[in-house]
């Protein structure tokens, strides 16, 4: 499927990195394929020196030669860089936007008044820190005019960094946003909160460490592998009259749920509003 696309990327930051190295790793692409640009020239040079990608420091330039262009910057960029390529676009090609909060309606409106050729495909998506380490989980929308070909072809790439789920309502990326793309920072705080009861029992630090990274690795890897589902993993932990049942009686004492569940509200809250000023 991407064996003849050439794949550009509007930013050279982590995720364009972690993209470029998922991919090359999936061999779904070599490295004759992908372009990048930025107006950081150390970010150019480390691309080219670490994958042997071709750079530009011109965005309309990685435009220009891509079929498959990812908007890889920071929201508040997006804008001006879609002004800046909007006249080397075509309706055969394909754009994936990364940039939080920035609607496709908002997306093609820019590209329209920087004078777009035609309507452009356009697929956004909303991914997760994790796609470094290829083990990300990303939600994937096609706007108007992308198709099943354009969603196809986002989540191919993807697909190569993590696992990929497809939303029809633009509007429930938000909740992906909330869930996913802030839930690392749920989970690292989970982990501090381990390490450091860990070390308040007793445990050295590194040990606290290393007891709680490994422990929420393990149980991520068997709540994946095994067929059980959440709630029954959970049981089989907790035996009556046992240890782990007087844990779990501290956490719903004190909420646990219930503040997770604020916690992926408000952050699906603020994706909304942010959506909304773009």
């Amino acid at each position: 499927m991407l064996t003849k696309k050439t794949i550009g990327f509007l930013g050279a930051g982590n995720l364009a990195e972690a993209l470029i190295k998922g991919l090359l790793a999936s061999k779904s692409v070599g490295a004759s394929q992908l372009i990048a640009s930025d107006k950081v020239s150390e970010r150019l040079l480390h691309l080219a020196r670490a994958y042997e990608v071709k750079v530009y420091s011109k965005n309309y330039e990685a435009a220009r030669n891509a079929d498959i262009i990812f908007l890889t910057v920071k929201p508040n960029d997006a804008r001006e860089v879609l002004t800046e390529i909007a006249p080397e676009i075509g309706g055969g090609k394909l754009l994936i936007s990364a940039a939080a909060g920035v609607t496709t309606t908002a997306i093609l409106q820019t590209l329209k008044e920087g004078g777009a050729k035609s309507l452009v495909q356009v697929v956004r998506a909303m991914p997760n820190t994790p796609v470094i380490v290829r083990e990300g989980a990303i939600g994937l929308c096609a706007g108007i005019g992308a198709g099943k070909k354009g969603l196809d072809l986002a989540r191919a790439i993807f697909e190569a960094v993590g696992k990929v789920i497809v939303v029809e309502d633009e509007p429930l990326l938000d909740s992906v946003t909330g869930l996913s793309g802030s839930g690392p920072a749920y989970v690292f705080l989970f982990m501090e909160a381990l390490a450091e009861a860990g070390i308040k029992a007793g445990l050295s630090e590194e040990s606290a460490k290393t007891l709680a990274l490994q422990t929420t690795l393990g149980a991520a890897k068997l709540a994946i592998e095994s067929p059980k589902d959440l709630m029954e993993l959970r049981r089989m932990v907790t035996s009556p009259g046992g240890t782990t049942i007087e844990g779990i009686k501290k956490l719903e004492e004190a909420g646990f749920k219930e503040a997770v569940e604020r916690a992926v509200a408000a952050a699906t809250k603020r994706a909304k509003e942010l959506s909304g000023k773009r």
